[in-house]
């Protein structure tokens, strides 16, 4: 909505805007392109032009997505679901990713499930049995073993770290 008002401020008229992409009803100037950068930035945004950077940013969104609103709905594997989703094959987005990230796609994919894993922990509202269904971990002990490795510490020491620093009210 922000990117949207924000064009439109512009005189700018929208055809879609998605997360991660603007579709314009007509070509813009260089000009154009330098005062929309320049707002969006402001605003903590930035243009992605260039062709490998606009597919880094869809595997990202797409996976983001994925993991934090669809709930880790996976009908299929990973690979086959970025590959039908970009219209690509998955070994090319695979090593452009790693080239320009410095990581695995699988590696990014973990490290936002943890995220989420971790917010559901903090939200305290779910069991980790809960969490480990609701994201698609065979058990608790897989989930378990991949946060420590990806964080240090187990789920149940960062819950009490997390109740460690929440002082009660009576205390306050």
């Amino acid at each position: 909505m922000v990117v949207k008002t924000e064009l439109e401020k512009l005189g700018l008229q929208t055809i879609s805007v998605e997360l991660g992409e603007v579709e314009l009803e007509n070509t813009i100037s260089e000009d154009q392109k330098k005062q929309i950068l320049n707002h969006l930035r402001i605003l903590g945004f930035d243009l992605i032009d260039d062709k490998k950077s606009k597919t880094i940013e869809k595997i990202k969104t797409l996976i983001i997505d994925l993991v934090h609103r669809k709930n880790n709905e996976l009908k299929t594997n990973l690979s086959d679901y970025l590959a039908e989703n970009l219209n690509q094959d998955y070994n090319s987005l695979s090593n452009l990713f790693s080239e320009v990230e410095n990581t695995t796609i699988e590696k990014y994919f973990i490290s936002q499930k943890i995220e989420k894993v971790k917010e559901l922990i903090i939200y305290n509202e779910l069991s980790l049995s809960e969490i480990a269904d609701i994201l698609n971990y065979s058990n608790v002990a897989h989930l378990s073993n991949q946060f420590k490795k990806v964080t240090g510490f187990t789920p149940t020491y960062f819950k009490q770290l997390k109740d460690k620093k929440r002082i009660q009210i009576e205390n306050l």
